[in-house]
């Protein structure tokens, strides 16, 4: 059939005419200027006199082929451009860019190159290659009768060990440098304390720089001290590997002044270098060993050999007798001058467990034991080999106790640290049978499995304040009073982004290490 033909002109909607032009993807939601409801009469005679600017502009660049509506579109970009840039966002752009986050400092061990993994051949379909696939055997059904294997720790290797660093090259000596630093006589003290303005004024002076942040060990910092010398910063810490790291602040042996060694094969739990041979370093590890790091005769001595070792302290002023403490509730007194790596005595204390020993530094007899819930002082002159009775126990723990600590010239203070969220100072002057709780300072201490737990410890230049790591942001390392007045706090944004849980002071010079979960030591200093 055929369709009929109109002889008139065809009839077209109305509608048609009144739809907008089409826009751009980008062009702004502008003035429609077919819409019904703009009448303002301001309004359309600026955006006419705009239209009629833009358009002698662009008329006399060369532009005279654009539409109204184009020479509006640029006029909105031009206005657009012109408010961001009164707000300066274009600029805050770009430092958004260049303020990425910097890494972690490079100085001291280099990192290990991964070992390139063998590539093997792609997996092809034996069906699709018509190939008949292998018969396998079903394994034999499990007897009813369960078979454990035995737990084989990794054991600590036996006898002295030599003194090669392991990030050096094999068969190199040790520097002559680190035997002259080690026996520089060290005896200057500080006899009298600084009153508090002053020692927090001295606290203030000390800086962190990228010079002063290096990676000492391989894993996470378990231990650390300062070697007492005055000349120059030089640092032990030990990791959770077993290794044992030197740090010579400064220094250009080895790694940036870094040498690692691994006398251990477990965490190495604690440090301290002797008072009269400073040449000497005792290291306690879990692997069941205490040696003794001599530099001068460049080896590892085997001090004390048992299980389940824990924490050590000199029991003697020459430091030539050591309190051991272990796992299993129990204290050992070591005499280093005894051929062997036995035991003097061994003393059963609590059935629990034992975290922490700190002797008396003038009462060489008294010392504080961290136990299970409580810290007990006894008298190694009392001692029994079971149910030794304590001469004063510091009441009001709720949770386990990570440590206890003596104050370093009188003993007339007991710092102690616990999970429960507070550091408490105790009063030790008299040796009653319940010291009294002089403070308690509210501090969170958990830090979860992959961090070393916090511990307050006490500077030794100062009687009464003592230095804390921090689970607070951004990080920072505090400095308490023991009246819980906070004197100082520790920051850097450029060079401390870690949780410092492993704190210490140097004997004699205003300077601050701290040890984190990568092995890399922050210094502060004057």
């Amino acid at each position: 059939m055929t369709p009929p033909v109109h002889d008139g002109a065809v009839r077209r909607s109305a509608r048609r005419k009144a739809m907008p032009p089409i826009r751009f993807k980008d062009s702004p939601p502008s003035v429609n200027t077919h819409s019904k409801k703009r009448k303002t009469p301001d309004i359309k005679n600026k955006s006419q006199r705009n239209r009629e600017d833009i358009q002698e502009d662009c008329t006399s660049d060369g532009d005279e082929g654009l539409s109204a509506y184009e020479l509006e579109r640029l006029e909105n970009i031009r206005q657009n451009q012109a408010f961001l840039s009164s707000m300066n966002i274009l600029q805050a752009m770009e430092e958004l860019k260049q303020c990425t986050r910097p890494k972690p400092s490079q100085r001291g061990l280099m990192r290990s190159h991964a070992a390139v993994k063998e590539v093997l051949p792609a997996r092809k379909s034996l069906r699709l290659l018509n190939i008949k696939a292998e018969t396998l055997t079903l394994p034999p059904e499990p007897s009813r009768r369960l078979t454990y294997t035995p737990y084989l720790s990794i054991k600590h290797p036996a006898g002295p060990l030599p003194m090669n660093p392991v990030n050096m090259e094999q068969g190199s000596k040790l520097p002559s440098q680190l035997l002259e630093l080690c026996s520089e006589d060290s005896t200057t003290e500080r006899k009298v304390d600084l009153k508090l303005k002053e020692y927090g004024s001295a606290l203030k002076i000390m800086r962190i720089t990228e010079e002063t942040v290096a990676k000492v060990v391989k894993e996470r910092v378990f231990s650390a001290a300062f070697h007492p010398c005055t000349s120059s910063l030089l640092m032990a810490t030990g990791d959770m590997g077993g290794h044992l790291g030197l740090w010579k602040l400064g220094g250009d042996w080895g790694d940036d002044g870094v040498l690692l060694f691994r006398p251990h094969t477990r965490p190495v739990s604690c440090l301290a270098f002797s008072r009269v041979q400073p040449t000497h370093l005792l290291s306690l590890s879990y692997d069941g060993s205490l040696r003794c790091m001599d530099v001068e005769k460049a080896v590892f001595d085997e001090v004390f050999i048992e299980d389940d070792l824990r924490t050590f302290d000199f029991l003697s002023h020459d430091c030539s007798t050591l309190l051991v403490g272990n796992w299993n509730g129990e204290v050992a007194i070591v005499d280093r001058r005894t051929p062997g790596n036995s035991h003097e005595s061994l003393h059963s204390l609590d059935p629990k467990t034992l975290r922490c020993v700190s002797v008396h530094p003038l009462q060489k007899q008294y010392f504080a034991v961290a136990e299970h819930s409580v810290v007990s002082i006894y008298d190694s002159r009392c001692l029994q080999k079971n149910h030794s009775q304590a001469v004063s126990t510091l009441q009001g723990h709720s949770l386990s106790i990570s440590s206890a600590y003596f104050s370093p010239r009188t003993g007339n203070r007991v710092l102690t640290t616990c999970l429960d969220n507070h550091i408490r100072i105790y009063d030790t002057s008299a040796m009653t049978a319940e010291s009294p709780l002089l403070t308690s300072i509210g501090h969170n201490m958990r830090t979860g499995r992959w961090l070393s737990k916090l511990s307050a410890v006490w500077d030794p230049k100062q009687e009464d304040c003592f230095v804390v790591g921090s689970l607070s942001n951004p990080r920072r390392v505090e400095v308490f009073h023991e009246s819980g007045k906070p004197l100082h706090c520790f920051k850097d944004d450029e060079n401390l982004k870690t949780v410092q849980s492993v704190t210490a002071f140097h004997p004699t010079r205003n300077a601050l290490l701290g040890g984190n979960s990568s092995g890399r030591l922050h210094v502060f200093t004057d």
